[in-house]
């Protein structure tokens, strides 16, 4: 049970500097609207790989 724990704190932890690091990159951005676009379509991608419905989440 110990590992699967720290596993997932490690998920967490990775997938905050992940949020961190793609905000960095829309601040430091030239073009925010480009950047933000390109997040958002990586962030889909990676999302429908494991399986997960998009479509709902659109604004």
């Amino acid at each position: 049970m110990e590992e699967i724990k720290e596993m997932t704190e490690k998920e967490q932890i990775a997938i905050l500097i992940d949020q961190y690091t793609d905000l960095q990159r829309i601040k430091a951005a030239e073009d925010k609207e480009k950047e933000v676009a390109y997040q958002i379509r990586a962030t889909k991608a990676k999302l429908e790989a494991m399986g997960i419905v998009t479509e709902d989440l659109n604004i």
